[in-house]
């Protein structure tokens, strides 16, 4: 169970936020008054809930989502905003569980749910300043044989074309001194999450989707009838359940599924937005203006806006507290990758918590026959979760093959129980940073 300022650190966090700041959200849902009946009942307003509740009202289910606080107000609304292809995993967890050949089809998967992505923002006009274009670097020599023999690997066995870069001509894929590889892929990308969530709720309610948003679920029962879910003001019957809260649900409801709880954990990011640069500033540091990630554990990543602001993210705290002096330290993070931008204007500075698991595989199963479950989408849920939700949407219908792909992951809970496994994990993370130092 976490404790209960992780939701007041997580709303501070989310003050100073551009991608707030850059959008009208619609007028509030209203919360839950009295009981309802549906076919399905969704708990989550991020992705990964939309996601699963715009799939089943098309194929013409009852749903009622239920969101504790706004739409896209938690990692959805708050990320960086990068869709990749793959798992934050690897394919190395796929393999060893479940064999090259399901390995590769949730390779391609992975590939369907950007797909997917595309697909959305045409067909429901979502306006999210998605662009195409990945970059991955490595800040050292062992770092950048790593990334070289992860390239290699995954266009010799799963396909995936990269142009890749070394030495001096590194510079004319990103114009940073630190970096001593690179790769470049056309098929990730990027996009402002939080337009696209809203996109994906005005799609969703088009489709016929009943949210209701300030209506924490606190209690869930199920029996052979379906599901009850109960909140401060009223109940849901349904058939069946989805759980798409991810590390905030045990928050507002720890007794709502207690058994996933353990399996993953809330680990907070942090994103700086510039001033707006020149177009000339920004081709020259990001010719392709993709998207970039190195390979460090703890890793830095970072992008353009629409509106040529540096959106850069990384510094990770894996205690659920803010780290000091953020601001400045995020600054100086940006000032190593690119020094040309040491002195220029922060105009936005926020954070959040997204759910990991312990071998950064994405975690999708049920509780029972009438609840399903989906989380530890460990950084890479921009795309993932809308694979999530086309898949849980085929289990529930009865076509469930594809969604067993990843429930056939074996997840384990965090060492050290409710009250050592943050410290351990904590330290844990000491030794990866060591590890990332060394040249």
């Amino acid at each position: 169970m976490f404790k209960t300022s992780l939701l007041r650190s997580d709303t501070q966090l989310n003050q100073l936020s551009y991608y707030e700041a850059s959008v009208q959200r619609p007028e509030p849902e209203p919360p839950l008054l009295g009981s309802v009946t549906a076919d399905v009942l969704v708990v989550g307003g991020g992705f990964a809930g939309l996601s699963t509740a715009l799939e089943l009202a098309q194929r013409g289910r009852r749903v009622v989502l239920l969101e504790a606080d706004r739409i896209g107000s938690g990692a959805s609304g708050r990320n960086g905003g990068q869709f990749i292809v793959g798992y934050a995993s690897g394919q190395g967890e796929f393999e060893s569980q479940l064999g090259r050949a399901d390995a590769k089809r949730a390779w391609d998967m992975s590939l369907e749910a950007i797909a997917l992505i595309d697909r959305r923002i045409a067909q429901h006009q979502i306006d999210c300043d998605a662009v195409k274009g990945y970059l991955y670097v490595a800040d050292s020599a062992r770092k950048a044989r790593a990334l070289l023999a992860d390239l290699e690997m995954q266009q010799r066995d799963y396909g995936l074309v990269c142009d890749v870069a070394t030495g001096a001509d590194v510079k004319r894929l990103i114009d940073s001194p630190i970096y001593q590889a690179a790769g470049y892929e056309a098929i990730s990308g990027h996009l402002h999450p939080l337009k696209y969530a809203l996109g994906l709720a005005r799609a969703a309610r088009e489709a016929g989707v009943v949210i209701h948003e300030g209506s924490p679920v606190t209690a869930l029962e199920q029996d052979a009838s379906g599901v009850t879910a109960r909140t401060a003001q009223g109940k849901v019957k349904a058939a069946f359940a989805v759980l798409a809260g991810n590390c905030m649900l045990p928050e507002h409801g720890p007794d709502v599924a207690p058994q996933i709880h353990p399996r993953i954990m809330p680990v907070g990011t942090y994103i700086i937005g510039t001033a707006p640069l020149s177009e000339a500033q920004c081709r020259q540091l990001i010719p392709s203006h993709a998207a970039v990630c190195d390979n460090n554990f703890v890793l830095d990543y970072f992008r353009f806006s629409a509106d040529r602001r540096m959106l850069f993210g990384g510094r990770v705290s894996y205690t659920t507290k803010t780290p000091a002096g953020l601001k400045a330290v995020m600054q100086q993070r940006l000032a190593k990758v690119f020094p040309v931008l040491r002195d220029v204007p922060i105009d936005y500075v926020w954070g959040g918590f997204v759910d990991i698991s312990m071998n950064r595989a994405p975690d999708f199963g049920r509780v029972g026959d009438k609840v399903y479950y989906l989380q530890g989408f460990s950084g890479h849920g921009v795309a993932l979760t809308g694979l999530a939700g086309q898949l849980v949407a085929d289990a529930i219908a009865g076509q469930s093959e594809r969604f067993d792909v990843f429930a056939r992951l074996k997840h384990h809970e965090f060492p050290g129980g409710p009250l050592l496994r943050t410290p351990t994990l904590a330290l844990g993370m000491l030794w990866h940073r060591m590890k990332d130092a060394v040249v």
